[in-house]
């Protein structure tokens, strides 16, 4: 049976890119993989810090919407590795969600926004789920590591 997560769900709400898990890239702290996600869309290192300081990931990600027409030209070819980067630092920091992954087994894992058709399945199921994807390569490989 599909484990299906979102920042809202009940369970497994810490896979979400929303979850209050601080990671550390390059020496900087960034208060969520989505803080640290949505200012990689920019160069400009003053935006960049106004996203990682937003107060919640929300904020951060609706910052980015509003100056998304200074984002760098390259992003549709980055995002996937900027995404993969964040969410193994996260697991990589976080003992307890190394192994809440590890205790889904083998189940598919849904990335459940409604609106998300890119990272998650969206509101009717067709979405790619690349963050889902991601999930399980990386509960495969922390499984092949034990």
């Amino acid at each position: 049976m599909t484990i299906r997560f979102f920042s809202k769900s009940e369970t497994y709400r810490e896979f979400s890119n929303f979850g209050p898990f601080p990671i550390e890239i390059d020496g900087t702290t960034w208060p969520s993989v989505e803080h640290y996600y949505q200012a990689q869309k920019f160069f400009d290192p003053a935006l960049q810090e106004k996203i990682r300081t937003a107060r919640k990931p929300v904020i951060a990600k609706s910052l980015a919407v509003k100056y998304r027409r200074g984002a760098r030209a390259d992003w549709d070819k980055a995002k996937d590795a900027v995404m993969e980067r964040a969410v193994r630092a996260k697991f990589a920091q976080y003992e307890v969600l190394r192994a809440l992954l590890l205790a889904t087994g083998a189940e598919p894992l849904a990335e459940a926004a409604p609106n998300d058709y890119y990272w998650g399945v969206g509101e009717d199921g067709t979405g790619q789920n690349k963050l889902g994807v991601l999930l399980m390569r990386i509960r495969m490989e922390l499984r092949a590591a034990e």
